[in-house]
């Protein structure tokens, strides 16, 4: 590989992406490097050139080439969407269903493997339990893109078995993955980002205080920016929980990652004083 693809940086506007690494991305062969090259992939090519070499035939890329081609929504997201679910209705049984969960998700295009979570969060003969469990290296993974997916293809799912969900979530808090400990807080953010909101979390937010209060002065920014949003996220619908949480946690953990994320918890609730 040219050393010019391998070290490149992105470009900042999708039409200024060269070429030569759209055709990589498209073809599944490198990974992309930023949002812009995640934007420009055209998941229609990625699926005609990697789907037939994971064993799919002609008839099933067909029916998932028809299902991406009948997306009248073509954002990225839900590109990713659509194939991964029209992949899993492909699958006849678990053993096809294993077998090309593995494939995906330890493919070497991070587009591929962001098709993998769906694999997990349709699949109705696993819990909860077992589904975030199965996700676990897709959670831990090194590009960001996957990392995104994964949570938003399991956050339904959290939503409809939460009281499980957090049970399970809340034993990850010490976890030495960065991204692991993320994961427990983005996928349960009571509003989110382009994600249908929890509402018992929004009107209940106490329900998360099992991992709240262990992240209180988690030492990764990336942790800390994610549990402040969270907490912004419950202050829009129940301020006065957000408040005492807070000085709650200056009392107790008067460090300054707990600061960090008391200041970006607190920011819409000290906007509106």
């Amino acid at each position: 590989m040219e050393s010019e693809i391998v070290n490149r940086k992105g470009a900042r506007k999708v039409q200024d992406v060269p070429e030569k690494v759209l055709h990589l991305l498209n073809k599944g062969e490198i990974e992309t490097v930023n949002l812009t090259e995640w934007l420009a992939i055209d998941h229609l090519l990625l699926v005609q050139h990697v789907f037939p070499n994971l064993g799919l035939g002609k008839n099933e890329v067909s029916a998932i080439v028809q299902a991406i081609q009948s997306n009248k929504k073509a954002t990225a997201m839900n590109r990713t969407r659509v194939i991964g679910t029209s992949l899993y209705e492909r699958l006849e049984d678990e053993s096809s269903l294993e077998k090309m969960f593995e494939k995906l998700s330890t493919h070497s295009s991070d587009a591929i493997r962001a098709y993998a979570p769906f694999l997990i969060g349709l699949n109705d003969k696993l819990d909860i339990e077992q589904k975030l469990e199965k996700a676990r290296a897709l959670i831990a993974d090194k590009h960001f893109g996957v990392r995104e997916v994964v949570w938003m293809a399991l956050r339904p799912e959290i939503d409809q078995h939460l009281d499980a969900a957090i049970q399970f979530l809340s034993t990850w808090t010490s976890d030495q993955d960065e991204n692991i400990r993320r994961f427990i807080t983005e996928s349960t953010r009571p509003r989110g980002v382009w994600c249908k909101h929890i509402e018992r979390l929004k009107e209940h937010p106490e329900l998360a205080l099992s991992f709240l209060d262990p992240l209180k002065a988690d030492g990764s920014k990336y942790v800390q920016d994610s549990v402040g949003n969270w907490l912004n996220d419950a202050s829009k619908t129940k301020p006065q929980f957000v408040i005492d949480l807070c000085d709650r946690w200056e009392k107790e953990s008067p460090r300054k990652e707990t600061i960090k994320i008391i200041k970006r918890a607190r920011r819409t609730i000290d906007k509106m004083s």
